[in-house]
């Protein structure tokens, strides 16, 4: 018996829940959360080529269901605020509405805080602000630039490739929508996924796909470290260095129309 369309649209909004899931789970911990969608993607492709019967396909979509509901009520973020006085770390945890407390009384019943005194208040409004995001790539202009020599480029191999011309949609007229020069690439070791249509030619079209295609397998192999985060990144540090000068040239105009003042 062959997998109903019906059985592949359940299968295809279970791994979007778990998508989502996983956006607000590990939200603020970037690292975690590209790792565990390059997990998802790799079991979804995996799943989907070893259910060859309806009842694996649907074993496989209550699973990717089931870890939706994990993700949402059993996991919460934990960060580390400062050190006690006693040695003891304190950390700061990430309770969300659809978590799920369990019995512990303390923490469905906290006690409460005071915050009479400024000092209660501030503590409170950091106890309350989100996680820093974290991140494993240089933050310093420089050492950026040596990482991105340095990283990995990834290559796109035919074989990894599935590729289908669909009929194209919107302005254009008859060059776009009565050809199938709309084309859909598809990595299968990632699960990534482009579609190209902007020009009429599908060489073209086939062409910049591919291109678009690696610039997401960089981001995703080198986070932090792509082309596209080295072009933002020197944009920043241009403006670091316009801000530094126009700095520079405010003291000095301010030190000379003191010395004028003086004199």
């Amino acid at each position: 018996m062959s997998i109903t369309p019906t059985l592949k649209a359940a299968a295809r909004a279970a791994y979007r829940d778990v998508w989502r899931a996983s956006t607000v789970t590990f939200r603020g911990d970037e690292t975690v959360l590209q790792a565990f969608r390059q997990k998802i993607r790799m079991d979804a492709t995996n799943a989907s080529r070893e259910a060859t019967t309806p009842e694996s396909y649907e074993q496989s979509t209550k699973l990717f269901r089931d870890i939706a509901v994990v993700l949402r009520h059993n996991i919460v973020q934990a960060s580390k605020v400062r050190q006690m006085e006693d040695g003891k770390d304190l950390y700061r945890v990430h309770m969300r509405s659809e978590t799920e407390l369990g019995d512990n009384y303390s923490i469905k019943n906290p006690a409460p805080v005071d915050t009479s005194s400024r000092s209660a208040r501030k503590r409170e409004k950091l106890d309350a602000a989100p996680p820093k995001q974290a991140s494993d790539f240089p933050v310093f202009y420089s050492a950026l630039k040596r990482a991105h020599k340095e990283r990995i480029v990834p290559e796109l191999r035919e074989e990894d490739l599935e590729e289908s011309f669909v009929r194209g949609s919107g302005p254009g007229g008859q060059s776009i929508n009565k050809t199938e020069n709309n084309v859909q690439l598809l990595h299968k070791p990632t699960g990534l996924r482009v579609a190209c249509q902007d020009t009429r030619s599908l060489s073209q079209n086939r062409s910049r796909a591919r291109k678009w295609l690696l610039e997401k397998l960089d981001r995703l192999m080198n986070p932090g470290m792509s082309k596209e985060d080295m072009k933002a990144a020197k944009q920043r540090e241009r403006e670091r260095r316009r801000r530094k000068k126009a700095k520079k040239r405010d003291q000095a105009r301010a030190a000379a129309k003191d010395e004028d003042v003086e004199d």
